[in-house]
């Protein structure tokens, strides 16, 4: 299996009578657009905008936040399982473009949301600089469903919407010549030529059980994560498409945009090629819903590391709330027990700051532990000269000085290793 990601670099977004590239500026037929994304009958209409890198904007409630990519002819599919077939994603050459990122919002008005704002997008200000996402030219697609039908349906089409989006941009890029490209080295447990290296796996959690995931909500490879045990993933299946978000990103705090440049995957990567480590590969799992499902999900994950990957240490990660804490701390006490060395990534749930809350687990062993934010961290944000709603009823609620905590500002927190925010213990 090899990827290669084929960059082209984008620094403007704007309106044109054809989609297509022109240097860095990427023009947008919206009417075509438009029409590809009507043909889904459960949307009624679809508006579409464009949000400058730095502008004094903010953007919500929102969905997603997608980098726009798209697979060549004879590659792996486009989002398989979502957009194609379910076949093994990560192989041939994707089309990225580069600096540009689709943003999806969801619908609800005030009613709706009982006058919450959701997650926004700040462009700006001194939440924005916290954010990787304000230094992006962002398009901005707001699907409407009709409004008979039921919730998950209305999330299912935001969803296809906003990958069918992200594809028909990128395929801009199909026949320019990229700026630069990347291809990913081998990895796995039987490459060879990495003797005397330390042997690094990932395992980390796609899912939490503490909501019970849509029959329709698409999340591993088309499927809802319902009944899933821990399974192996090449590295390149995580960052080309065939794990996408929870319909909920309030808990797990990773948009698709993060899963396509996933910070621990593409930096155990890094450290590959520079020769520091040997990249054996990932475990996919998921949080349980009670002791016996923990139990079952984290020996499992840890014995796939285990004899499969057969690792000298690994990175763990989870995906949810308080209680993932524990079955990523199981797991990673159960490798330890193995003769596996661990370092665990954790965000605090509570609001009180102090130690005591944040401390969801004591295992002597699990002693490499890294802060990744809580939601103790609150910035006052300025009104907004621009604002960008799903909804018109939330427009007002969107531009005024308000609080707003660094859970609710996409690219700030994030529990899997994106975020800017550290612990001061003073």
């Amino acid at each position: 299996m090899q990827l290669t990601l084929a960059r082209h670099p984008v620094t403007e977004i704007n309106f044109g009578d054809k989609t297509r590239l022109d240097g860095t500026s990427l023009l947008v037929d919206a009417e075509e657009l438009r029409a590809l994304l009507l043909a889904d009958d459960r949307l009624q209409s679809v508006d579409l905008e464009t949000v400058r890198a730095g502008e004094n904007c903010r953007v919500g409630p929102v969905f997603d936040i997608i980098e726009p990519r798209a697979k060549e002819p004879g590659s792996s599919p486009d989002f398989p399982g979502i957009l194609n077939t379910p076949a093994t994603a990560g192989m041939g050459t994707t089309h990225v473009l580069d600096g540009a990122a689709v943003t999806v919002l969801i619908e609800g008005s005030v009613a709706d949301t009982e006058g919450r704002v959701g997650r926004v997008l700040e462009m700006s200000g001194p939440a924005g600089e916290w954010s990787p996402y304000s230094s992006l030219q962002h398009f901005i697609v707001a699907p409407h469903a009709r409004p008979e039908l039921a919730t998950h349906i209305k999330l299912n089409a935001t969803r296809r919407a906003g990958m069918k989006a992200v594809v028909y941009l990128a395929q801009a890029a199909m026949g320019e010549t990229s700026a630069e490209t990347t291809t990913f080295d081998a990895v796995g447990p039987m490459v060879e030529g990495r003797e005397g290296l330390p042997r690094v796996a990932y395992v980390g959690q796609i899912f939490s059980r503490q909501r019970s995931p849509e029959i329709d909500e698409k999340v591993i490879y088309g499927a809802n994560t319902n009944g899933m045990m821990p399974l192996l993933l090449h590295p390149d299946e995580w960052l080309d498409g065939a794990i996408v978000p929870s319909y909920t990103l309030s808990l797990g705090g990773a948009e698709t945009y993060f899963y396509q440049n996933h910070p621990v995957i593409t930096d155990l990567y890094r450290r590959h090629e520079a020769g520091e480590l040997s990249f054996v590969g990932t475990v996919a799992t998921i949080a349980g819903s009670d002791n016996e499902d923990r139990d079952r999900n984290c020996q499992a994950a840890a014995n796939l590391a285990k004899w499969s990957l057969k690792p000298d240490a690994a990175v763990l990660t989870k995906f949810g709330g308080g209680v993932p804490h524990s079955d990523m701390a199981i797991t990673a006490n159960l490798l330890e027990g193995a003769g596996i060395r661990t370092a665990v990534m954790v965000s605090d749930m509570a609001k009180d700051r102090r130690i005591e809350s944040a401390l969801l687990f004591n295992f002597p062993d699990v002693d490499a532990i890294v802060y990744c934010g809580g939601v103790d961290t609150i910035w006052k944000v300025p009104r907004a000269e621009r604002v960008v709603a799903g909804h018109p009823d939330l427009t007002e609620a969107l531009a005024m000085s308000q609080e707003i905590g660094a859970a609710s500002i996409v690219g700030i927190l994030n529990q899997q290793g994106a975020t800017r925010l550290r612990a001061v213990i003073y």
